[in-house]
């Protein structure tokens, strides 16, 4: 009997899965709402009546699918255990072990970031290389490492959060994490922001950004057209990403750097100034690394979740 599986990306509003056969095709995919109500108790539940409904409306048997890679956005420890997902309100939740038993199928669990990262390696950006460092740039930064062809997760599931690497001394707002001077507070869509407002407060220059609600996307639009103002904020946010992208090669000295998430979507323009700053600072063994976009867009953690799946089975 042909085996296939499954990729689950839990989101703090949504639910995305997709349907895959072993190689990775994608053959069925749909999302449900995430309930993250009474500390996201429905959540699993949820999860468990859409895959037995939507399973018998295209007529497969439980017994066809081989696993579910499932991405939860916080710290997931080696047995499938979330420790703490915030948003979705969930403090220890043994995901794996209640998932497989409100489905019957064989569940693993891993961070949100990684699975992307797993997913972009197998059939996206990273295709063809065999270690990568995967970084998304939305509200806050996340990143999934894969060595080897295995995900880097560390012993508490933190490997990877270089959001919260510390690339300020002089900050005085506090990152959500509770510490200052985090990546994440600059090199975010939000910290583009915080940087674009910061630099337009303490300057007097002519700017189209001005009078403009500021976001990554009006940035680097007006980057397109050569505004100065905007210049100097994308020079700053490619000097600290760039920065600590070659502080991260260092230490696991990736093939390939792949960038996603909403600010991404700027274009190859973002690259031009993290490349700069990355080559500025990085230990000459580690200079070579290549560049790329993250092709997969919001499909990247289904795409991880079943790979994690279709490597277990092999």
């Amino acid at each position: 009997m042909k085996k296939w599986c499954l990729g689950i990306d839990i989101g703090g509003t949504s639910v995305k899965f997709g349907l895959f056969d072993m190689e990775g095709m994608l053959l069925r995919k749909w999302s449900i709402p995430t309930r993250t109500q009474e500390c996201g108790k429905n959540i699993l539940e949820d999860i468990a009546s859409s895959l037995e409904k939507n399973l018998r409306i295209w007529g497969f048997e439980r017994e066809q699918i081989a696993g579910a890679g499932v991405g939860v956005p916080g710290l997931v420890i080696e047995d499938g255990t979330v420790l703490h997902a915030e948003n979705l309100g969930w403090d220890r939740i043994a995901v794996a072990e209640d998932l497989k038993r409100l489905t019957g199928i064989p569940i693993k669990v891993e961070n949100d970031a990684n699975l992307a990262a797993l997913g972009e390696i197998w059939k996206g950006s990273g295709k063809n290389c065999h270690s990568m460092l995967f970084v998304t740039l939305g509200t806050g930064i996340g990143c999934g490492i894969v060595i080897d062809d295995k995900i880097l997760s560390g012993v508490s599931g933190a490997a990877g959060e270089i959001g919260h690497m510390h690339v300020e001394d002089h900050m005085e707002k506090q990152c959500n994490c509770g510490k200052y001077g985090c990546l994440e507070q600059f090199a975010s869509a939000t910290g583009i922001c915080w940087l674009g407002n910061q630099i337009m407060k303490n300057s007097s220059e002519d700017s189209i950004l001005r009078g403009q609600e500021m976001s990554a996307r009006i940035v680097f639009d007006a980057v397109r057209k050569q505004d100065l103002l905007a210049v100097r904020i994308a020079e700053k946010f490619g000097y600290y990403l760039g920065k600590a992208l070659a502080a991260s090669a260092c230490i696991i000295n990736p093939e390939r750097i792949v960038i996603g998430g909403g600010v991404s979507r700027a274009g190859n323009i973002i690259l031009d100034y993290v490349e700069k700053y990355y080559h500025k600072y990085a230990y000459p063994p580690c200079e070579n690394v290549e560049f790329r976009l993250a092709s997969l867009g919001s499909e990247a953690g289904i795409y991880g979740g079943a790979r994690l799946m279709s490597q277990e089975k092999r």
